[in-house]
């Protein structure tokens, strides 16, 4: 039987708040799905707020990003040891805990935050990180504190690979850990898998028609960091189109995550790709809504038009 998740009551946030994350728009995604999957791939995964709450046999997480990949397989493992090392690492380095101290002991409020406190020990840890050699758990975990207490909670590498986020205003406080928590927990007792692959070399052999493969790349037309210098362009849009034709030769599904026209910008490759496929690929166009509705903008050519495009 499936994962069995009540997606009105038990939506799980990604305790990593990454670029595009979907789990505002969960409810209108969820039920869009077929309810009989046996495998479901997040081959985009990002912070896994899809995965973590699809309701399937079995959820792989995919991404390229092998430092994404890195920190969620180390989420795999007891509350209470996860925990622990992450305490290790902040005490370690000397980084505020707001939640056991308050901002007063930091002499700071939670206005104007913690980042002046722990600016020289997060360039620190930062500093140690980036000259780190071996890859094991401590590494991610070190990664997964830096995110925690970098700017905006982001993710960043220059060309180089290395992180280089400046310091924030949060530290490892109880929103943050309740979102690590649940997140961990509900990895604890279902079926999950990980993979760093780019999507063109993801094996399809294991997929059924029962499997559903979840699609959210970086948007074409974005302005979103993972797609300046070109981090997506037009050659992987058509790539990953030729993919879902390939899923769907194949029998598998797919539900694919788009923007069609955003801030006076125009998709024209999906656009074309979908009169293309007119009968073959179903479109729910979804109420972009993250911060406000932008279909409430009066300047029409401002809208997003968010949609979730199915071959089933």
């Amino acid at each position: 039987m499936p994962l069995q998740i009540d997606t009105n009551t038990e939506l799980i946030q990604s305790p990593l708040n990454y670029t595009g994350g979907k789990y505002k728009l969960l409810p209108q995604i969820l039920p869009l799905f077929p309810k009989d999957i046996d495998i479901f791939v997040d081959i985009f995964c990002g912070g896994g707020n899809v995965g973590i709450n699809a309701a399937a046999d079995k959820v792989i997480f995919n991404d390229k990003n092998k430092y994404l990949i890195g920190i969620l397989e180390n989420f795999f493992q007891p509350e209470e040891k996860l925990f622990r090392h992450i305490d290790e690492i902040i005490q370690e380095y000397g980084l505020s805990e707001s939640a056991k101290y308050g901002f007063a002991y930091y002499n700071t409020t939670g206005t104007k935050g913690l980042a002046k406190y722990n600016r020289n020990k997060y360039l620190r840890l930062r500093e140690d990180f980036n000259n780190a050699d071996v890859k094991d758990e401590k590494y991610y975990l070190m990664l997964y504190v830096l995110i925690v207490y970098a700017f905006n909670n982001q993710i960043r590498f220059n060309r180089k690979e290395q992180f280089n986020l400046p310091p924030g205003k949060r530290d490892f406080n109880n929103t943050i850990k309740m979102k690590l928590k649940r997140f961990i927990n509900r990895l604890a007792w279902g079926n999950y898998e990980f993979s760093a692959l780019d999507f063109r070399e993801f094996s399809l052999s294991k997929l059924t028609e029962n499997s559903l493969v979840y699609v959210d790349p970086p948007y074409l037309i974005s302005c979103a960091q993972y797609n300046e210098k070109g981090g997506w362009n037009a050659g992987d849009e058509l790539d990953l189109l030729n993919f879902l034709d390939d899923l769907t030769n194949k029998n598998i599904r797919f539900a694919l995550s788009n923007v069609i026209r955003c801030k006076g910008k125009e998709n024209s490759i999906l656009i074309d790709w979908l009169k293309q496929h007119d009968s073959k690929y179903r479109i729910e166009k979804l109420n972009f809504d993250y911060n406000h509705s932008s279909y409430k903008i009066n300047n029409k050519n401002l809208i997003t038009e968010e949609v979730l495009i199915m071959n089933y």
